[in-house]
């Protein structure tokens, strides 16, 4: 474990986190370091990211890591005429293109409607911008430029901008917020949480870290619980779990009381290293304590039973945020697609299909599409398959699993599907798919079976062309083949190949 991620949370915790981490070999265990699955899986690591969130839960997350300024207050003070005033202003703003413009239209309009003491109006108008982080660092940098006039910027305009940045991932002008509000005595620990926040949001751990000591070394500022939410946060992520179990345990040392953001970060980090125990447990401590889960916990535990199949809490907690995954979060919808795919649940089809019902069309995922051939095949919904296969085709997706190859030829041998086999096999050899002995197996029983025994023959060509040799089971099938016909003199024939290259009597031969 490199030195540079141990953490001073005290003398105590620091010497803690070092023992554990060189003796514990969980943190680093490969499993949980992302390594991908087979494509017969039909995903991996890096498909199903828990780590990652999604775009619609960019704000929110970003919201855990920033101190609450009171916003309900903060609008019953600012009254509902300049709370209007405010909306009109930001739908005036976002269709509008350039600084200049924007510029203009704040200067005619904005004194002195945001230019008062406080500031409410500055950061209710910043905090209805926050779809439009573009528009909103415009609006600061004007404000930022009325201080040559006078007008001084409040520690809390700093703190949104800083946050602003951060979502922009303009690290360097979140860092010179910074340094801009503690030139100005305006640096406070919401202005530290604010960058450590933006430190974190772009996986700068480092920094991160080195910013929290500094914050504890800080004689005017000290750590709040934001502050030791961005760092489980961070642990979760980097999957260092003794670390971040530190860092909570640190927490209840300074009797800092956790809040939602605790939680979920800890479930978060759980996740991440599926550790499904530890992230059920602190959920039902969470459930126990003065705290109760929100929407983003419930999204959290869904995502989390999705990956661990354990599809009856899935399902119950699908139905307390169903509204909101169906309308918001397509990913956490293919994540319960993934698991139906992995069980065997009677009615898996079923609700395999509501749920793709629910995503849209421009929603195409290849390991998905992967997957729901799989499925189908398993399940002899052959139109299903054949469908997802020519999307596939359409996509140039290709499918190099074997046990995806399997699946398919396996479900056009019992749908008896001999012709629409041949025109498959065709088909994948002009994609790219990988071919597999078994291919051609099936469709040399299955020629047979017909006693199209020269369209059999003809396979033995094309699996060489393929390089594959004629095995054991190649010539059985011929063997059996010719004798169900009535041409006895071929099958004594291919019963002399086959103990010529030493296999044996066809009587001692496995079917294909």
């Amino acid at each position: 474990m490199k030195r540079a991620w141990k953490i001073s949370v005290s003398a105590h915790t620091e010497l803690l986190c070092l023992q554990r981490s060189s003796r514990n070999p969980r943190i680093l265990r490969p499993h949980l370091l992302g390594h991908a699955r087979s494509p017969a899986h039909g995903f991996s690591r890096e498909i199903c990211d828990m780590a990652a969130p999604s775009s619609a839960g960019v704000r929110e997350i970003m919201e855990m890591f920033i101190d609450k300024f009171a916003r309900v207050e903060n609008r019953a003070v600012l009254g509902e005429g300049v709370l209007a005033r405010v909306l009109e202003l930001r739908d005036e703003l976002v269709q509008l293109n350039g600084r200049d413009e924007i510029v203009r239209v704040l200067d005619e309009k904005a004194d002195p409607l945001l230019l008062s003491v406080d500031a409410l109006a500055f950061l209710e108008l910043l905090k209805q911008l926050d779809s439009w982080p573009h528009r909103a660092l415009e609006v600061l940098f004007w404000k930022r430029k009325l201080q040559e006039r006078g007008i001084p910027m409040t520690s809390e305009e700093y703190v949104k901008g800083i946050r602003v940045a951060g979502r922009m991932k303009d690290v360097d002008l979140a860092f010179e917020l910074f340094m801009e509000a503690t030139s100005k005595r305006l640096k406070t620990t919401s202005t530290y949480n604010a960058l450590m926040g933006a430190y974190m949001y772009n996986g700068l751990a480092g920094k991160c870290q080195k910013l929290f000591l500094e914050l504890k070394g800080d004689a005017d500022c000290s750590p709040s619980i934001v502050t030791y939410n961005i760092l489980i946060s961070v642990f979760g992520r980097l999957m260092l779990i003794d670390h971040m179990e530190a860092t909570f345990r640190e927490v209840e040392l300074l009797n800092l009381a956790p809040n939602v953001g605790t939680y979920n970060n800890l479930i978060a980090g759980y996740l991440t290293a599926w550790m499904w125990d530890n992230m059920e447990r602190t959920f039902q401590t969470m459930k126990a304590s003065p705290v109760k889960p929100s929407t983003s916990t419930y999204l959290l535990m869904l995502r989390g039973y999705a990956h661990s199949g354990n599809l009856e809490k899935m399902e119950e907690t699908y139905e307390l945020v169903k509204d909101h995954v169906n309308e918001n979060d397509v990913a956490l919808i293919r994540a319960m697609i993934c698991a139906y795919c992995r069980s065997s649940t009677m009615d898996r089809v079923r609700k395999i299909e509501m749920l793709l019902g629910l995503i849209p069309e421009n929603g195409y995922r290849p390991w998905l599409n992967v997957l729901l051939i799989k499925v189908y095949a398993q399940e002899d919904w052959l139109d299903k398959m054949e469908s997802s296969i020519n999307e596939a085709f359409e996509q140039r997706t290709s499918v190099n699993a074997a046990g995806v190859m399997r699946a398919i030829v396996g479900s056009y041998f019992r749908c008896n599907a001999l012709d629409k086999l041949a025109s498959f096999v065709k088909r994948a050899e002009c994609a790219g798919w990988r071919i597999c002995r078994s291919l051609f197996h099936c469709k040399m029983v299955m020629y047979g079976s017909q006693q199209r025994l020269v369209e059999m023959e003809s396979v033995l060509d094309e699996m060489e062309s393929f390089n594959f040799n004629r095995t054991k089971k190649t010539f059985v099938i011929m063997y059996y083949a010719y004798l169900s016909s009535g041409k006895k003199n071929k099958a004594e024939q291919i019963k002399g190949l086959m103990c010529k290259h030493g296999y044996g009597v066809p009587h001692d031969a496995v079917s294909s």
